[in-house]
């Protein structure tokens, strides 16, 4: 039946993979068969093994977990939380309205850990060129960007995930599951930020998984793509509790506020 309706196997090898395989009966992931995944193997290591090509080890995986679970929501605040809420009272799906929360994770809201990796990976290859950490660090912060990615909150003196996210990371690296040399990077920017100041700049839930996710050898690119599977469960939980609460068209700003009128100039129509 192939030959027949690909006789020169033009079109399987335009769609050729090495992420899935499927025919009539079967269907493999990176050559498994995903019956002897399911029951056996967690999301992060199917995740891991999607992207990777191989199955994590168990404290491989628990780390990744971790950094997944801090990320998957922070409240309707949040652009891309308050977006999937107003979109689905608009009469749309599910699926629409995550997918409008989602398409607003970009360098400013959502790319921070992408950024923060690539800062990191700048101290690292200055340390290799001789400077020590702390000057390293100093110099990728001095010409990067103004609002230094993963440093910082504007909400919380002290991102209350960042101690238990860069704490397993420590313990990681004390068991020698992880190298350590991301988690020296973010420290010494931590500590460059934070010098003379009289209220210090600890990093936030960018810095910290970005640390996690570099120290397990994704690359800058997927610690956003990363962030964004994980916020995508907050963003489906939000949805669908503005979906059970019946709203419809909300907007930005509850009915009752209205917009202060703008000042016109004498005889504007």
């Amino acid at each position: 039946m192939t030959a027949g309706i690909d006789p020169t196997g033009d079109v399987a090898r335009w769609w050729a993979t090495d992420v899935s395989h499927m025919e009539p009966g079967v269907i493999e992931l990176r050559g498994r068969p995903v019956q002897d995944l399911i029951g056996t193997v967690d999301l992060p290591s199917a995740i891991w093994l999607l992207l990777r090509g191989e199955l994590p080890d168990a404290p491989r995986a628990d780390l990744l977990q971790a950094a997944l679970v801090a990320g998957v929501d922070h409240g309707p605040q949040a652009p891309s939380i308050a977006i999937a809420r107003m979109a689905i009272t608009c009469g749309i799906g599910l699926n629409s309205a995550m997918a409008s929360g989602i398409n607003v994770l970009g360098d400013a809201h959502g790319g921070a850990g992408e950024q923060c990796v690539t800062l990191l990976d700048e101290v690292l290859r200055l340390e290799s060129a001789g400077r020590t950490t702390a000057e390293a660090a100093a110099e990728a912060v001095a010409a990067g960007p103004r609002y230094v990615p993963g440093f910082g909150h504007r909400f919380h003196p002290r991102d209350p995930r960042r101690d238990p996210l860069v704490s397993r990371t420590e313990a990681a690296v004390r068991a020698g599951v992880v190298p350590g040399h991301h988690l020296r990077a973010g420290k010494a920017i931590e500590d460059h930020l934070s010098r003379g100041r009289p209220r210090p700049i600890p990093m936030n839930i960018d810095g910290a998984t970005a640390i996690i996710y570099a120290e397990l050898g994704f690359p800058a690119p997927l610690a956003r793509g990363l962030f964004v599977l994980s916020r995508s469960i907050g963003i489906l939980a939000h949805a669908w509790e503005e979906h059970e609460q019946g709203t419809r068209n909300k907007g930005p700003v509850p009915r009752s506020i209205l917009p202060p009128r703008r000042d016109r100039p004498p005889g504007a129509a």
